[in-house]
């Protein structure tokens, strides 16, 4: 049997990988007829069905079918449900009406509420928003039927608050923070969220203070399937973060968990994003948790959830989530230290470690975190070379993502087990000194740069195990090492796949990186390994196979469909008129308007047009000009007083239109109202190129202007009015996109924009 034992480590190591990622969220089964007092995924899913028939952003026809619809469902439930209108910018820009719904389960006290949060705009102009975030209303809608078919009566009151316009600006959420009486009852703000349209939903903590008790409640409530780690709540904490919940935590200081799922990234905001394509195992994990968190939260006490005090936490199969103070790590990093020192002494002395083959580790270890680190940092870029049309899904994540990162992964791999062979001649204790002192160093920077991610000194602590079993055993049990390796293969293997997920491929070199540092910690089960060249060989052809796979799904078709894009845009000013597009690589759709042959320069003018990765046309032509009535502009006020001039504009639209983007000059703006809706003197002093305002259209309103600058300055304005109708205006023939393509997302797209200039 021992002349087994490589294969079987290797085939459990195998195993336990592929355990961490089904231990990650639940397996969907049919349930329509599940006992009503469970949470049913196929009940939920008919809620996702029903609000995802049609794009249905702020201003578009769909959007009060949708709302319509989740009042009368929580009507159906004997909710007293009521909605709150009002206008707001944000901290944006991004000004537009919002309609949120809100319905309220009476609690038996009167302690602090908990509240519900989701969504139900989608995002303009083309995303059905089956994931992002009907899958969220649905949740909350299925998960609040089943909790009161259980004829509960919670101690907190329950606020459910179904936001508007999340995808503009968070509009909604800030009305309603802002603005409604119930946000001072709110203890907790539960929010569910999506960013693609599968894979496990991970829970995101936000608090202005410490954690610690928010997590404990959280394990606590035992939901099933937690998937959640405080090295993600750390960066979360670092980076401008824009969920409804935001506005929760920095506008009134509520603690909240968003729940949100980011695989299959290349469905967000598309016309990909529909009921079809929602992962029933991620719809499933959002109910598992819901339901639990009702039950705790609806009766805890709710207003003793701040703390002064952080915890580490991650999740890992058998132990749910695991949770200790940030008080520990500094302790556990020195226990690591001793232990690492204690052991390099003591092997030294009984002639177990050897000061030569001790340097000799060092060299594949360097060598392998130079390879993986340039390949993984330069891969997107040769990819894009390779495969130019990449550029055109923005977000970076192409429909054969999981082979790229699969082949990625596997070429790491292979690389080190090439290194080990060619350069790591020496015992295994002494190949893991290199290793040990490089995870100690990073635990080091970790403990005082990123506190969240001190939980990687676990993996570490089990690998100095190892290396007192390998330093006292001539024979140790290759299962007792596998079994010290399994924190790091349950810790590391969802983020090597999670970040380049969430950030795109662009960012593969965290996974390269991450590989090679997991496989240091696997040295233990790797380093007696006897044939490390063959299986360098067996990795590499295998991520010559994903790279052959992904290479052989590198085009477009009617399930994966090209991003493509045109715009007219009408310079009212001058009369020309010119097609536009974001496209890299022209579809035959769009080749009808653009000709790459013929192109027209490309206008900076038109690179301030909102888009949410700051992208600009890559190529006009010119167009036939259309009798399209620009916007009226009328000034109402032009005074000065004291050492202000002051102005009142009223641009109003001519024509059915979506949006207005406004421009000014390089002009100090003292203070400017939209609809009388005050702009912030921290968004005026920090406006990117000049923006002041974008009005995202309701019922063709029109777009009223208090503006205060200085008495001595001249004010201009740049006006870009939009409609998202250019496939279906009459003055127009241009024909629907063929299967194979859809609208481009983030991009301003099918629209017929007309520039307008005015000097005051």
């Amino acid at each position: 049997m021992k002349q087994y034992s490589s294969p079987i480590t290797l085939l459990l190591l195998l195993l336990a990988i592929y355990w961490g990622f089904e231990a990650a969220m639940p397996s969907y089964t049919p349930d329509a007829n599940i006992e009503n007092v469970s949470f049913s995924t196929d009940r939920a899913l008919v809620h996702v069905k029903n609000m995802s028939e049609k794009p249905h952003a702020v201003g578009f026809p769909a959007h009060s079918e949708v709302r319509d619809y989740i009042i009368s469902e929580l009507t159906k439930l004997g909710l007293e449900t009521t909605t709150q209108q009002g206008y707001t910018a944000g901290d944006w820009g991004n000004f537009s009406s919002a309609t949120n719904i809100l319905a309220r389960i009476k609690g038996s006290e009167k302690g602090k509420a908990l509240l519900l949060l989701s969504h139900y705009d989608s995002n303009p102009h083309s995303s059905l928003g089956a994931s992002d975030a009907a899958s969220g209303v649905a949740t909350i809608l299925e998960g609040v039927r089943a909790y009161l078919e259980q004829n509960n009566t919670p101690k907190n009151d329950i606020i459910i608050l179904i936001s508007d316009a999340e995808e503009l600006g968070l509009n909604g959420a800030d009305l309603f923070v802002n603005n409604h009486p119930w946000v001072k009852e709110t203890g907790l703000v539960l929010n569910f969220e999506a960013r693609g349209s599968g894979g496990p939903s991970y829970m995101l903590l936000e608090t202005n203070r410490g954690n610690s008790k928010v997590i404990d409640e959280f394990i606590k409530a035992n939901p099933e399937y937690p998937a959640a780690n405080s090295l993600v709540y750390s960066v979360y904490k670092m980076l401008p973060n824009d969920t409804d919940l935001t506005v929760f935590r920095e506008d009134m200081d509520i603690e909240g968990l968003n729940f949100a799922f980011i695989d299959d990234h290349y469905d967000y905001h598309t016309a990909r994003d529909n009921y079809e394509r929602l992962d029933r195992n991620t719809l499933a994990h959002q109910g598992s948790y819901l339901m639990p968190l009702l039950k705790h939260f609806g009766n805890s006490d709710l207003s003793d959830l701040k703390s002064p005090n952080d915890s580490i936490y991650f999740n890992i199969p058998f132990f749910r989530l695991v949770s200790y103070p940030f008080d520990w790590i500094f302790p556990m990093l020195a226990l690591a230290i001793i232990g690492f020192l204690t052991l390099l002494i003591l092997g030294l002395r009984n002639s177990s470690l050897e000061i030569k083959e001790i340097g000799r580790g060092f060299v594949p270890l360097f060598l392998i975190l130079a390879i993986n680190g340039v390949v993984g940092y330069f891969g997107w870029t040769a990819l894009t070379n390779v495969y130019p049309q990449y550029q055109d899904i923005l977000h970076g994540f192409t429909y054969n993502s999981y082979a790229y990162i699969a082949a990625f992964v596997l070429f790491s791999v292979a690389v080190g087990f090439w290194a080990y062979h060619k350069f790591g001649k020496a015992q295994t204790q002494n190949l893991l000194i290199a290793p040990l002192l490089l995870w100690l160093i990073l635990c080091a920077l970790v403990a005082v740069y990123l506190k969240g991610a001190s939980f990687f000194i676990i993996p570490v602590i089990a690998l100095l195990a190892s290396l007192l079993i390998l330093t006292h055993q001539k024979s140790p049990s290759p299962y007792l090492l596998l079994f010290l390796a399994l924190p790091a293969i349950w810790i590391y293997s969802p983020l090597i796949k999670m970040f380049p997920v969430g950030l795109g491929l662009k960012m593969m070199i965290t996974a390269t990186l991450l590989t090679s540092l997991a496989f240091f910690l696997l040295l233990p089960v790797f380093g007696p390994l006897k044939n490390k060249n063959r299986l360098a060989y067996i990795f590499l052809l295998l991520c010559f196979g994903f790279l052959l796979s992904a290479h052989f799904s590198s085009g477009f078709d009617k399930e994966n469909a090209k991003p493509t894009s045109l715009v007219y845009i009408l310079d009212a000013d001058k009369n020309t008129a010119q097609w536009a597009t974001y496209d890299h690589v022209l579809s035959s759709w769009t080749s009808q308007y653009i000709d790459v042959n013929k192109t027209e320069p490309k206008i900076a003018a038109y690179d301030v047009l909102s888009s949410k990765y700051g992208t600009g046309f890559t190529y006009t032509s010119e167009a036939p000009v259309k009798n399209i009535a620009p916007p009226t502009i009328e000034t109402t006020l032009d005074t000065i007083i004291g050492n202000h001039r002051k102005l009142e504009i009223c641009i109003t639209p001519q024509r059915s239109t979506n949006r207005l983007e406004i421009f000014t000059n390089d002009v100090v703006i003292i203070k400017a109202n939209i609809n009388k809706i005050e702009l912030s003197d921290y968004y005026l002093k920090n406006r990117m190129n000049n923006k002041l305002i974008t009005h995202y259209v309701s019922n063709n309103d029109y777009t009223e202007l208090q503006i205060t600058i200085p008495k001595d300055s001249a004010l201009e304005l740049t006006l870009y009015e939009a409609s998202n109708d250019l496939l279906n205006n009459p003055i127009f023939t241009v024909p629907p996109r063929p299967e194979d393509n859809i609208p481009m997302p983030f991009v301003l797209n099918d629209a017929i924009l007309i520039s307008k200039k005015i000097k005051f």
